[in-house]
């Protein structure tokens, strides 16, 4: 791929109602969904484009934001504008993100950027319908697919039935569960949305109160114990939950 980035050739109207932040935004974000501009294509910078499309420079940081307020482009610093890989639809149901991701066919990496044991809080024994003072894991997982940041996720789980550091790194965590023979067999799950904070959206390469999408995950075996709680939060711009729905 060619490290020299992408110059729209883009015709503007300027006797047009539309903006022209605009009609930059619509041009560009055609080629992208038409699949003309592959993920990864770097796209020139709101300074160029501004003097090339002899537009406002506050003009093409609007378009480009625009195309990153949809999902089409991610914007980090020191990278420039990129074209974003495809949108990542995850069906609802009780399997973990990573086989959900890889059966899709994205490439997926997995940071552990916490991993504790120690006697459950009050809320965490709540959480596990534990006694306090119960020996708990909690883990905190950052995932990508394709390069991208997807999700911080938060676990909780009896430290009895914890998989390791090293495991957590390599496989999901209902696959490793399952190869303990613990099975996940039903789960209590609220879907929710919230902005994300500075540090929230700094690990997930996100403008500052980007909206983010959140599930609180209580999950149980056959014989109704807790084997894990969740809590885990995706970027709305590259993320979404699909669900199927029956008449009765």
């Amino acid at each position: 791929m060619s490290d020299t980035p992408f110059q729209p050739e883009i015709t503007i109207d300027r006797s047009s109602e539309l903006p022209l932040y605009a009609q930059i935004a619509e041009a560009l974000g055609a080629l992208i969904l038409e699949g003309k501009l592959t993920p990864g294509t770097r796209i020139e910078d709101e300074v160029s484009m501004a003097r090339r499309l002899q537009v406002s420079r506050p003009t093409a940081r609007q378009a480009l934001q625009s195309l990153a307020d949809r999902g089409l482009v991610s914007r980090r610093r020191g990278a420039g504008t990129v074209v974003a890989s495809p949108h990542v639809r995850r069906p609802m149901e009780l399997s973990s993100l990573l086989s959900d991701l890889t059966a899709a066919g994205h490439k997926v990496s997995t940071e552990l950027l916490e991993y504790t044991t120690h006697p459950a809080t009050e809320e965490e024994a709540e959480q596990l319908e534990v006694e306090p003072g119960t020996e708990v894991t909690h883990m905190r997982r950052l995932r990508s697919a394709d390069g991208e940041p997807i999700a911080l996720m938060e676990n909780l789980l009896p430290a009895s039935i914890a998989p390791t550091r090293e495991e957590l790194e390599h496989a999901g965590l209902y696959d490793l569960l399952r190869s303990r023979g613990i099975v996940p067999a039903t789960a209590r799950q609220v879907i929710g949305a919230r902005n994300a904070t500075t540090k929230e959206a700094d690990a997930l390469d996100e403008r500052r109160r980007a909206a983010l999408l959140t599930a609180k995950r209580t999950t149980y075996d056959a014989a109704g114990r807790v084997i894990e709680y969740g809590d885990h939060i995706y970027r709305a711009s590259r993320y979404s939950f699909e669900t199927s729905l029956f008449t009765g």
